[in-house]
Formats: C-alpha cells, structure tokens, sequence
C-alpha cells in the first residue's frame, strides 16, 4: 500500500482492527510522509516519533488481547500547538513559550490517548491562534500543498496542511473567528466548528466565553464524525459543556437531501466576495439543488456580528494576554483594543450578540441549513501578512478579511467547512453549512451528501 497515508482514517482503522495492517506500520508510513514533504511544508512543528511508536506498539499489543482501546484506536493524530501536551513542547506559536514544556493534557488530547490515537506530533500556528495565516517568530510559515507559494490560512494552518499532504489522517484545531473553517477551505479539507461546549475546554481566564471552541479536521466528513465520537462530551471543567455523549456522532450520516431546507447567501449581508469563490458557491448551491434539496436565495444581513465580535474578541485578549510581556504586533494589537472596551461596549455587543441569536432562531424555523462562502478569498501568497483588498474594497486590518467566517463565530451554532472546487489556478475554495445551534450532526450529515456528490475533496495536492 504505496500511499497508506492518503487512505482515509475510516478506512485505516477497519484496516486496523481486521488486523491487515499494524499501528507500528501506520505509525512509520506517516513519520516517512512527514520525512518526505514536510521540509516544504512546514506543518508539524514537534515531532514526536518516539511517543508515536510505542503508544502504536500498544495498541497492536492490546488488539492481539482482544481488545480496542477506542474509536480511534491506532491512528495517528496531531495536535494544534495551542493545546497542552504534558511532556512534549507546546510554545502557543509565540517567543514567550519558546521553550515551554506543560505538565498536563488539554481534555481534548486526554480523550485522543484514551480513545487509542497516536500521537505524531504539534501543528504550527499563528501566535495564540492570532490570525488566519500560520506564521510565527519561532516556525515561520506553513505553505499550502497545492501551491507552496500561498497560505494554507489559519490558525489551524498547520493542521490543514499537515491532512492534505498525506502526513496525518486527523489534526484537531481550534476556532474563534474561522480558525477551523478557514484553512479547511484553503487546503481542501473538511473541518468543523461545533456548537460551543460541543466539545469542552478548560479556560483559566474566560471560562464563560463562548466565541472559541476546539474542533475536529479531516480529509472526509466521515473522518470529521470519527473523531467527534471521541472529542465530544460532557466535560464538568466547562460551565457550558454539553450534557451528550459522543457516541452520537457514531450513528450515521445518512440524510434525506430532499427533505433539507437550504438558505444560500452569497455575501451574507454584502460583504466583498471573489469571482472564482462566489462561482464556486453558486455551483455548489446548484448542486445541491439538483439534488433534490430546496435551496433559497436569501438577503441575510449578519453585520450585527460585526461589533459583537470584536468588542468581545479584543475584551478576551486583554484578559488573556494583557500582562504579557514580548507579545508579538497582532497579539500586542488586540491587548489594546481590549483595554478601549468600555462597560457600554459589553453591553452593546450583548444586545447585538442576543438579537441576533434571537433572529437567527426564527430564521432556522424556516430553514434546515444556511450555506454561505466560507473565506471571501482563495489562498493568498503566503509572504503576505493578510488580503488587503477584496474586489477593489480596501481591508482596513488583518482581521476584516475573515468576516464571512467570523460573524458565523457569534451565532453559537455549528459551522463547517466541506471542499467544493478550486479557482482556474487549482487553489481549494470551501463550502460553508452552518446549521441551528447543537445541529452539529445534521451539519455533517449534510457536507457528506455533498462530499460525495462532487468527489472535490479526493482530489490530491501535487506534492
């Protein structure tokens, strides 16, 4: 099996437990991909071979007993380097932690280990996530398989990159202004935002804060489900964790398309959109139409989102990172928009965030599914530090850019990202479903109806 590595992790791991493959062999034929290409890459920044191989050893030790450590039993898995992995550097993509080593695991890499993962390694970021272009002062750039002189976006930029060339079959990642959505889009991967508490974290700092959430990322919709069976759950150290198991995520993606309900916004209240991604997501709006599904175009307006989130976002950063010394300038940027935020400011980006909770709830009485552009742009070049125009109109900072993923963030519901063509120059463009708030199955039920209608995701980067 010459390309082991670009199987699917569904169909490794019923390779896996029929016992025609061993996790010490899965294990090597990922260490000698990341050998191969990553040099190019730059996606996994924290190699760990040795970790890998003997967490590999036993899980082929425990299958030979009979038994299965869990849904992910003998696969390998990298992490995103802002989550804390005890014993192996984990530096947040920033100067300050260079050299930090945690003493703990994220809940999210303790329910990895015990549901049988393999871990391979860290995935590189932008500092504390900050942005969406994986780029720091201690890795430097990640590029995009598909053209290595581009952006394979971010924050998750590492992890995306690391799925579509063949070195790991699932990463996980975070999102709180479209960390998971865009670099799933920009690297023709699949990546889900769940419904916050979906899949819990711990916050020693802003425990309530809704806006980020640790997600999945995969090749196919069906590894997404995979993982979220062992990712997901009820968790006591979130307050708003959700009280169900992650088992459900094992029950099947089966949807009767023509039964969906679909609201297609092209620009999601006029936002700038690039020609080849707003025909990518016409077709693919189209597409779901000749499927069967009702698809209507809607004039949704989100731009309430708009202050809501960012009040909220530059509030979290000067709580998180306010007394942080050596920061680099987007992180030391948002510190100083948060310490601006005034008491009237919370309050108005509470009664923006609440009316539109409100209007998006009876918006989805109406509707199944709203699908929209993911990223308003392909791949940018990845020596550029963001998109400073769209269509002519000038982007006034590094953020505004991603505002057809970030105002999604504030409307506590699940969002996805599924492959759905590629621009005359070969770059991935992605679909945005974005269902009401704890849909998070149904979201994915309906990106693998439309995974496999189009087959967009099987289609290699040329590494």
């Amino acid at each position: 099996m010459t390309d082991l590595h670009y199987l699917t992790a569904t169909e490794m791991s019923e390779l896996l437990l029929a016992k025609q493959i061993s996790a010490v062999e899965l294990a090597e034929a990922h260490l000698r991909r990341i050998e191969e290409v990553d040099g190019r890459v730059n996606a996994i920044v924290t190699l760990t071979p040795e970790r890998a191989l003997d967490q590999a050893r036993r899980a082929d030790e425990a299958l030979a007993r009979g038994e299965v450590l869990g849904p992910l039993h003998g696969l390998p898995v990298a992490h995103k380097d802002l989550a804390d992995t005890a014993g192996v550097r984990t530096t947040y993509g920033s100067r300050v932690f260079a050299d930090h080593v945690p003493d703990t695991d994220d809940i999210l890499v303790k329910r990895v280990r015990a549901a049988g993962g393999v871990m391979i390694g860290k995935t590189n970021t932008p500092e504390f996530g900050t942005g969406s272009h994986t780029v720091n002062e201690v890795f430097g750039v990640t590029r995009n398989p598909y053209d290595l002189s581009r952006s394979a976006g971010g924050s998750s930029g590492g992890a995306t990159a690391a799925l579509a060339s063949g070195m790991v079959p699932l990463a996980d990642g975070s999102d709180m202004g479209g960390s998971l959505r865009n670099p799933a889009s920009f690297c023709n991967v699949a990546g889900l935002r769940p419904t916050p508490g979906r899949v819990p974290a711990r916050s020693a700092h802003a425990a309530w804060f809704t806006l980020s959430v640790p997600g999945p990322l995969a090749r196919t919709v069906a590894d997404l489900a995979l993982f979220m069976r062992a990712i997901s759950g009820f968790d006591p150290s979130s307050p708003y964790a959700v009280r169900e198991d992650g088992d459900r995520f094992g029950t099947g993606l089966d949807l009767d398309v023509t039964r969906a309900r679909i609201a297609y916004s092209p620009d999601l209240g006029g936002l700038p959109v690039d020609a080849e991604t707003a025909r990518s997501t016409a077709e693919a709006a189209g597409t779901l139409s000749e499927m069967g599904a009702r698809v209507e175009l809607v004039d949704l307006d989100l731009s309430d989102a708009e202050d809501a989130f960012r009040i909220l976002r530059a509030w979290y950063y000067a709580l998180s990172y306010g007394d942080l010394p050596g920061v680099g300038p987007n992180v030391a940027w948002n510190v100083e928009e948060g310490r601006k935020v005034t008491g009237d400011d919370l309050a108005r980006a509470e009664r923006l965030r609440t009316g539109l909770f409100h209007r998006m709830n009876a918006f989805f009485d109406d509707y199944d599914f709203l699908i929209a552009p993911v990223s308003q742009v392909p791949p940018f070049p990845a020596d550029d530090p963001y998109v400073t125009e769209i269509n002519g109109r000038p982007m006034p900072d590094y953020l505004a850019w991603m505002r057809s993923c970030y105002w999604v963030s504030v409307l506590h519901a699940p969002a996805m990202s599924v492959p759905c063509g590629f621009t005359s120059g070969g770059l991935p463009v992605g679909l945005q479903i974005v269902g009401r708030p704890w849909a998070d199955l149904d979201v994915l039920r309906l990106g693998h109806a439309f995974e496999r209608a189009t087959g967009y995701g099987a289609r290699r980067a040329g590494l």
